[in-house]
């Protein structure tokens, strides 16, 4: 079942205002408008700015000329496609999954359910009857596939189709082929080149499918010629082939399904607003305990809170932590959120508080008494690593992981301290490597009796260095699989220097590679 929110926009910002269709603010022409590098461009328009003239797409500086009372509001996309999630999810009352079918509209698997509602057309009666409780403007059809679905519940009533359900006894082909070729969800360029061949409809289309033209006589052309036209059209939506294939059930259409996530959360409603630090402190201490029991009942932890604080006059705070290891401890919650309450302006009081855990891991039960007794003693790692995440800043604490790679700029990483090492990632068997990498290897000059042969003395730094000892060299030739053809092999040496400070440097390609001209050198670590 495809249901399509016609006006999704206009009826979420209807929604925020408190009015019905054609009242309130919404009586006089009215659009949604969004800034782009040419000016202001229409998103959505209300009945009575479509009546004036407007229309979705237009430049605002157009619709003025038609319509100059129109009033205009900015539109929220981000919000919009937030709305329609949520849409998704409360849609699921008629079947057990459904799916976004963005900008505007909801899929859902009604297979073997409809008999639940007293058949296909009160399950489309009770989807109309729901979606106008809640202010929403849509249309709903059945269909055997979704690509049927769709394009019924789009374009069926604009050709006098008789009902928005399709059967699967019935000829799909010939039930649909009076539908423009605009119901196949393709591209905007690729309707136009279909329209410029003539086929407007999904029977001119078919009909070129299967060999003939629209006259019924013998066509050469057929699917390869509409096949040879689209065959570098990697997306469905840019291949009507296969978008008709959709269409029609010979190929599967893949579906992501919209999976409700719930998130820990506790609250507290106060009798009276609080002003003072005593009191907020323990109504955060309330809020944890709270949190840690409703992680444990799920077995969780959690890795991210979030603490809200609504002040008497609107104004909501927010207060965020991100914790190393996935915890419910309620005493490491309360201390970790003490630092973060010291900027709180209470303002005329906070009435409510909420603590959500908007992201949260698998954690099994410990014995507390033990990771108590080494967090007392200042022996707990996680505890340390949220206190000098809280104090030094998210990105200041990091440490180091090998990464598969030879490239020793690129043998190494940085990632959260406590996240543990991706699977995939081994450490490569090098030969001995300084222990400090410069962040960036320093071109340096080089003395050598030949192109080909050891360093001599180099210039690093304003230093003239002369060469006591060479080992090498160790050839690295690139990563060709992202490097470009063009990319030099390296040559590196340990050398050390007459004072006895040894460096590891390297030559960037060869005189004889034909892949530029003379090598040049760099230094890149120093040994201890």
């Amino acid at each position: 079942m495809a249901i399509w929110c016609a006006d999704l926009a206009l009826d979420r910002w209807r929604h925020s205002e408190g009015c019905q269709r054609g009242e309130g603010p919404d009586a006089a022409p009215l659009a949604l408008i969004t800034e782009t590098a040419h000016g202001p461009r229409i998103d959505a328009a209300n009945p009575a700015a479509r009546a004036a003239g407007a229309a979705r797409g237009m430049m605002l500086a157009d619709a003025r000329t038609l319509c100059p009372a129109i009033e205009v509001r900015p539109s929220d996309p981000a919000g919009d496609l937030a709305f329609l999630e949520r849409l998704a999810l409360w849609a699921m009352r008629w079947g057990p999954w459904s799916a976004m079918d963005a900008p505007d509209g909801v899929l859902v698997d009604v297979t073997a359910v409809a008999h639940l509602f007293g058949g296909e057309r009160r399950l489309l009666a009770d989807v109309d009857a729901r979606c106008t409780a809640r202010g929403l403007a849509t249309r709903a059809a059945i269909a055997p596939t979704a690509g049927a679905a769709w394009a019924l519940a789009h374009f069926a009533g604009r050709v006098g189709e008789r009902g928005a359900i399709l059967s699967p006894d019935e000829d799909m082909q010939a039930r649909l082929a009076d539908l423009p070729v605009a119901a196949l969800r393709l591209d905007n360029d690729v309707l136009l080149v279909l329209k410029r061949l003539g086929l407007k409809r999904l029977g001119d289309l078919a009909g070129i499918e299967e060999g003939r033209d629209r006259t019924g006589h013998n066509d050469i052309r057929g699917r390869d010629a509409i096949q040879r036209r689209f065959r570098n059209r990697k997306s469905p939506a840019a291949n009507p082939l296969v978008r008709m294939d959709q269409l029609l059930g010979r190929v599967p259409e893949p579906l992501l399904p919209v999976v409700p996530v719930t998130a820990p959360m506790v609250q507290r409603r106060l009798m009276e607003p609080i002003r003072h630090r005593q009191l907020l402190d323990t109504v955060v201490s309330d809020l944890a305990q709270d949190m840690a029991r409703t992680l444990e009942a799920k077995g969780e932890g959690a890795r991210r809170l979030q603490l809200g604080l609504w002040r008497v006059d609107g104004q909501v705070l927010v207060r965020e932590l991100e914790m190393a290891a996935a915890t419910r401890d309620p005493d490491h919650m309360v201390r970790l959120f003490a630092e973060r309450l010291d900027d709180i302006d209470a303002g005329f009081g906070i009435e409510m508080l909420r603590l959500r855990a908007a992201w949260s891991q698998p954690l099994g039960l410990d014995q507390s008494d033990l990771e108590a007794a080494a967090e007392q003693h200042g022996t707990s790692l996680a505890a340390c690593m949220d206190r000098l995440t809280t104090r030094l800043g998210r990105g200041a604490v990091q440490r180091p992981v090998p990464r598969a790679s030879h490239i020793p700029e690129r043998a190494q990483g940085w990632q959260p301290p406590l996240e543990p090492e991706p699977a995939e990632q081994h450490q490569l068997a090098f030969h001995t490597r300084p222990l400090k990498l410069l962040d960036r290897p320093e071109r340096i000059s080089v003395l050598y009796a030949a192109p080909e042969g050891y360093p001599r003395r180099f210039s690093w730094r304003g230093e003239v260095c002369e060469v006591a000892r060479v080992e090498g060299p160790e050839r690295i030739a690139p990563e060709w699989w992202r490097e470009k053809g063009s990319t030099r092999l390296r040559d590196y040496y340990r050398v050390e220097d007459e004072q006895g400070r040894r460096y590891w440097i390297y030559r960037n390609g060869l005189a004889t590679d034909g892949r530029g001209g003379m090598p040049d050198w760099y230094l890149q670590g120093l040994f201890a």
